[in-house]
């Protein structure tokens, strides 16, 4: 399934925005997730690292937590590209 989102677009004369829906092709939704698993395995490695500086104890807890709150970024990064290619199409 790809990926889309919809993003409004000023009609000039209009108070009203009409709405653009714009998606990835799949070559794009994989080229980012595939920045993103090579970004994440990164992020884990760092969140590890992190974790036993803080606690020794419960450092695969402290990881996965550090780590969730990082890696919420394949979706921000498809939305981002989905802006690119919206600002490229509807350039005023």
């Amino acid at each position: 399934m790809v990926f889309s989102k919809a993003f409004p677009r000023q009609i000039k004369g209009s108070s009203y925005s009409v709405w653009e829906e714009v998606s990835l092709t799949e070559e794009e939704e994989k080229e980012i997730e595939e920045r993103a698993r090579r970004e994440n395995v990164k992020l884990m490695r760092q969140c590890l690292e992190d974790a036993e500086r803080i606690s020794s104890d419960n450092a695969i807890e402290v990881a996965i937590s550090l780590f969730d709150k990082r890696a919420s970024h394949v979706v921000f990064w498809k939305e981002s590209k989905c802006k690119e290619k919206f600002d490229k199409l509807f350039k005023e």
